[in-house]
């Protein structure tokens, strides 16, 4: 990843952060957001005290001129961009305490507008940008294709997130997939699961040596992942 430039959303904390530093450990310039501006301005710190190259700005998903903003800034950054990583998401409740039927209008409606249509704007805001070879990269999970009770519309907007990828893979010549690295212990999604330093790996072998057709429109699983690497 020597001097390629990275696009990271929601690197603040969790998935996020732990790939925006493990891009940056391998050499890349990486580029975070968050809706928090003190926090980004402290990931930038930890990453650039380590000896990475990053620099960032407080940017909202839903808000596609922020979006905007946040990849015209990876292009001064870094004169191109060479990975997005669409990792921005919600949740609002408590996992597994959100059944569809009580769910309420506004938060289906910012589930949506976060996790689904935030997808669609990190990807179209960055496509002016991107190198003939670069790889978009956006988090999922299980949720999207088998929820389980009480999910409610977070795993419907992360089924629409899948679509929206599947979507831009049939209409780019660049691999736009799916990394699921399974339940991950986050904020958002609670104390259980690995530690996101665990799987951040994975979106790194995503970005750069998994086999493109095999990312492009579909889903990369921990279990691809660690046939290739083992």
């Amino acid at each position: 990843m020597d001097d390629d430039t990275a696009v990271v959303t929601g690197a603040t904390r969790g998935i996020g952060s732990a790939v925006a530093r493990t891009f940056a450990d391998a050499g890349a310039n990486v580029v975070v957001c968050a809706r928090d501006a003190d926090d980004v301005d402290e990931t930038v710190a930890s990453i650039t005290d380590a000896g990475g190259s990053a620099t960032g700005i407080r940017a909202d998903v839903r808000d596609e001129f922020d979006v905007e903003r946040l990849m015209e800034t990876a292009a001064r950054f870094g004169g191109s961009i060479d990975y997005v990583v669409a990792n921005a998401g919600v949740y609002h409740g408590e996992p597994g305490e959100t059944p569809l039927p009580d769910e309420s209008y506004t938060a289906f409606d910012d589930h949506f507008r976060t996790n689904a249509r935030g997808v669609f704007a990190t990807v179209r805001e960055a496509l002016p940008y991107l190198t003939d070879d670069a790889r978009v990269l956006v988090t999922t999970g299980s949720v999207a294709r088998d929820p389980g009770p009480g999910l409610g519309s977070y795993a419907v907007s992360k089924a629409g997130a899948e679509a929206v990828v599947r979507g831009f893979a049939a209409d780019l010549d660049v691999p736009v997939g799916c990394v699921d690295p399974g339940v991950v212990a986050t904020e958002l999604s609670g104390p259980s699961g690995r530690d996101p330093a665990d799987v951040a790996p994975m979106f790194a072998w995503a970005a750069t040596e998994a086999p493109a057709e095999d990312l492009d429109g579909d889903v990369l699983g921990l279990q691809a992942w660690r046939q290739a690497t083992r």
